[in-house]
């Protein structure tokens, strides 16, 4: 399990920095391991302002998460109408929403006992 950690810090790492690649805003990372029965270690949630930076998001996470650690999303949803796509690393789940699906849905008050860490953007 030690060995596990890095892994995960370098993919939330790798993520965070994709995100980031095309201006991805409003960036948290939830901690969800002190709580019982969920699905992941980690959520990964951004937001873009169209279909396109949604998918933008998408892409350059893969292309970065590929090239520096040679892993690929075990799963992808909702690529299809580009408001809300989730990307399952297995440990670590990327949520990319467009601003009023986030609003509505409000994962992070539905996860609200996990930790939050807000990633500072400068764009």
């Amino acid at each position: 399990m030690s060995k596990e950690q890095p892994n995960i810090d370098a993919l939330i790492s790798t993520i965070v920095e994709g995100i980031e690649d095309v201006k991805g805003k409003e960036i948290n990372i939830l901690d969800l391991r002190e709580i019982e029965n969920t699905v992941c270690d980690y959520f990964v949630i951004c937001e873009g302002t169209s279909n396109t930076q949604v998918n933008a998001i998408v892409s350059a996470i893969q292309k970065k998460v590929s090239k520096a650690l040679r892993d690929k999303p075990w799963h992808i949803e909702g690529e299809d109408n580009a408001e809300w796509v989730l990307m399952d690393y297995v440990n670590v789940v990327v949520h990319v929403f467009q601003k009023q699906i986030r609003e509505y849905y409000d994962i992070e008050s539905l996860w609200g006992d996990a930790k939050v860490t807000v990633i500072e953007t400068n764009y």
